[in-house]
């Protein structure tokens, strides 16, 4: 495995800046994940580290080594696409074994059984191994798909979206598999998704990217607990992150410079009326188990919370509201700093 750098990678189509000034490195043996929606320069990204695009400016680094201007077949690159874009009329095991056989690398065909033999077993395909692609399931063309990447052993595995066309089982599934697989591996993987639930549990590092710029890149815990703005706030959560203008907010402290509040849901807690300051009316409750999202109107703001499924709440309940850990935001939507104590 080797380490991936990117300096002031800008890309234009046109009048469109698809990637602007993005300065990224991807550590040996890491897992991470670019979250944002489409249209973000996710995929544009991975098709400049690959050579598929070529920069207007900045450089693309491999293992310390400037590949800008070299060809995509000699940056020992694997990529996995959204599609399967598996041969339909070879077996998995000849669908697996196509990459090594490439001219380009002459594989012997013992060293090749031996790989195709081993990377079935880890993606739990190995019965399936004289099928012919068109006789598997979804899962199991995409682990297919991965498996012809992991074959090769490259310096660095670029995945572009390859669970988004699973159902939402199989891409739980596989979500820990290949988070099993990378670790046992150690291998390194720049992942792209707009799935937060993908960048969450399988990332080492997030870095949220929108219109091109990447806004910020730390742990999973680092950006949900310490975003620095209000977009990568919205980014991750589910229920997604509560918004209030801070004019609304007169009983809660925030930092000087403060025009909107972020609270998640977990950090609003409700409870019976004891002569609380915040007061709001419930509108409805989602019954989903093991939890509850209550709905709740707060002068004229629509907020989510969690509530115990055995709490006892109906719609047009009025409730006391208590603030924890607020986030604040300013007027262009970046993190104010809390004041120290």
């Amino acid at each position: 495995m080797a380490d991936v750098a990117l300096r002031n990678i800008t890309k234009r189509f046109g009048a469109v800046a698809a990637v602007r000034e993005l300065s990224l490195t991807v550590n040996d043996g890491e897992f991470l994940v670019l979250l944002g929606p489409s249209g973000a320069g996710k995929t544009t990204t991975l098709r400049l580290i690959t050579g598929l695009e070529t920069p207007d400016t900045g450089s693309v680094m491999i293992d310390g080594r400037d590949v800008t201007r070299d060809p995509p077949g000699s940056r020992d690159i694997a990529f996995v696409f959204q599609q399967y874009s598996l041969y339909p009329h070879l077996t998995v095991y000849d669908n697996l074994a196509f990459p090594l056989r490439s001219p380009a690398r002459r594989v012997p065909e013992p060293v090749i059984r031996k790989r195709v033999e081993q990377t079935a077993e880890l993606l739990h395909i190995a019965s399936k191994l004289n099928n012919r692609a068109t006789r598997l399931s979804g899962g199991e063309m995409q682990r297919v798909a991965i498996g012809r990447a992991l074959v090769r052993d490259p310096s660095i595995y670029l995945m572009d979206e390859p669970l988004s066309s699973l159902d939402a089982k199989l891409r739980s599934e596989l979500r820990l598999e290949l988070k099993r697989i990378q670790l046992e591996l150690g291998a390194t993987i720049l992942y792209v998704t707009h799935d937060q639930v993908e960048a969450m549990t399988m990332a080492s590092r997030i870095g949220v990217i929108k219109d091109g710029e990447l806004l910020q890149c730390g742990t999973p815990r680092e950006i949900y607990e310490s975003p620095s703005s209000r977009y990568v706030a919205s980014r991750l959560g589910t229920p997604q992150i509560n918004f209030l203008p801070a004019r609304l907010l007169s009983e809660v402290a925030v930092p000087p410079g403060t025009e909107t509040v972020g609270i998640r849901t977990e950090h609003l807690r409700i409870g019976a009326r004891n002569g609380g300051a915040m007061v709001g009316r419930v509108h409805r409750v989602e019954h989903l188990g093991e939890q509850n999202h209550v709905h709740l109107d707060y002068k004229g703001e629509t907020l989510v919370t969690l509530a115990d499924p055995h709490q006892p709440l109906q719609a047009g309940q009025e409730v006391e509201l208590h603030l924890m850990h607020p986030l604040c935001f300013d007027s262009a939507g970046q993190r104010v700093a809390a004041a120290a104590h």
